[in-house]
């Protein structure tokens, strides 16, 4: 099944033409969201139910593992361990996880997290305290990619059981990291498509969130990754392909071209608010 989302479900006018959307209305377009909320702080279990709870049977969630564990957080402020903060994760993220809606947890590393053993060993402990939950790893740096390195990050990735999330950003002369969809995970593979803006991706002022993802792929585009969908599809059971260039309000707008680029119709969604005229 391929299933298409958005990152955070409240801020998609075009998908539900309102200003702000609730979970369980966006549950009634798309069966599937990025949540990004414990990325910033862990959140509290009674958040999760609430979460489980809006959406139907059907619907599965992205999660964006916290900072302290993808290495971008000082988590030594909150807990005395490493494994007391992941600890910590899953107990928040249990409703989900027994709700069977957990689609995958995405660890997004920084464009600083290169191809060293240290990092490696790092990613090694990912693959035990999350050794029987599915994983996406994102990475965003150029090393993992290098000619002389890339078939040995495969192999890796393959043999940890992680999905490597096929990535479609900026190509940013002094770290490029390509679009190159490749299935790592016969389970599940995870696309994130954060835009071609190479400026806003680079920039670094006050207003960097608003630049960082602004932009709208066009129609040839959208047929350009749906055939790198379409094709991972041949090759692994479940797809979620999430679109994450919204500075603009692009992402929502952007997945319906993919959805009717690849035919897709979803059921057993909430039921849409009928307007009484």
């Amino acid at each position: 099944m391929i299933r298409l989302g958005l990152t955070s479900f409240n801020e998609h006018e075009t998908l539900t033409g309102k200003k702000r959307t609730t979970l369980y209305e966006y549950a009634g377009h798309l069966p599937l969201v990025e949540m990004d909320t414990a990325y910033y702080g862990i959140p509290k279990q009674e958040s999760v139910k609430n979460w489980v709870a809006a959406v139907p049977e059907n619907f599965r969630f992205v999660i964006k593992v916290y900072s302290g564990i993808s290495c971008q957080g000082e988590w030594e402020t909150y807990y005395q361990s490493e494994e007391e903060m992941v600890q910590a994760f899953l107990h928040s993220m249990e409703p989900l996880i027994q709700s069977r809606k957990l689609f995958a947890f995405l660890v997004q590393f920084s464009a600083s997290f290169g191809c060293t053993k240290e990092n490696v060993a790092y990613l090694n402990k990912i693959s035990t305290w999350f050794a029987d939950y599915p994983v996406a790893v994102e990475l965003r740096n150029g090393t993992w990619y290098q000619p002389e390195r890339v078939k040995q990050t495969l192999g890796y990735m393959k043999q940890q059981h992680f999905s490597l999330v096929v990535v479609d950003e900026p190509q940013i002369p002094l770290n490029p990291v390509p679009f190159f969809p490749f299935v790592t995970n016969e389970a599940f593979t995870l696309f994130r498509f954060h835009g071609r803006n190479a400026a806003g991706w680079m920039a670094n002022d006050k207003d960097w969130r608003k630049k960082r993802t602004l932009y709208r792929y066009n129609k040839e585009e959208i047929d350009e990754l749906s055939r790198a969908v379409e094709q991972a599809a041949e090759k692994t059971r479940e797809i979620g392909v999430i679109f994450n260039n919204n500075s603009g309000g692009d992402a929502a707008g952007n997945a319906l071209d993919m959805k009717v680029r690849l035919a897709i119709e979803y059921e057993n969604l909430n039921p849409k608010q009928m307007g009484l005229f």
